[in-house]
């Protein structure tokens, strides 16, 4: 329930930011050269995503063939899509989100906190750390009678 209100309290208050920021920005230098602003970081920023993307897909793919899980991968896709629709959302506050999300250090940092505070609990997260339960009993089996 949490993550809904701050989800909301976020879509109330960034469109607020935006146009404060766009209308501040654009009576400092003009509205032709703020629009150029904002398409130019759309530009760059889907740019910087294709970049990131591949490496991260890269990365995925030598996790699974090393039979690794790539879990930090898993989670910094997802990341790299909310970065990209930020980045193609209008306005500097977005943009600055974006790209934030496209730095690799930061969002590696961002999939780490991810997965050790909330997917590394419970029996999942025993199961990724190589732990087991004393009641499981691992065997064969071996299909006869067919």
């Amino acid at each position: 329930m949490k993550a809904m209100q701050i989800l909301f309290l976020f879509f109330l208050i960034v469109p607020f930011v935006e146009i404060t920021l766009l209308l501040q920005v654009g009576g400092l230098i003009g509205i032709f050269p703020t629009v150029f602003l904002v398409v130019l970081t759309a530009v760059l920023g889907a740019g910087l995503l294709r970049k990131q993307g591949f490496a991260t897909w890269q990365r995925f793919q030598n996790s699974l063939a090393q039979g690794e899980i790539p879990a930090y991968e898993m989670i910094e896709g997802p990341i790299l899509l909310v970065g990209g629709a930020l980045l193609l959302t209008p306005g500097f506050f977005t943009d600055l989100l974006g790209f934030a999300c496209l730095i690799p250090p930061l969002r590696q940092k961002i999939a780490r906190t991810i997965i050790e505070r909330h997917l590394l609990n419970g029996a999942a997260g025993d199961i990724f750390r190589g732990k087991r339960e004393d009641n499981v009993i691992e065997g064969e089996y071996k299909k006869t009678g067919d």
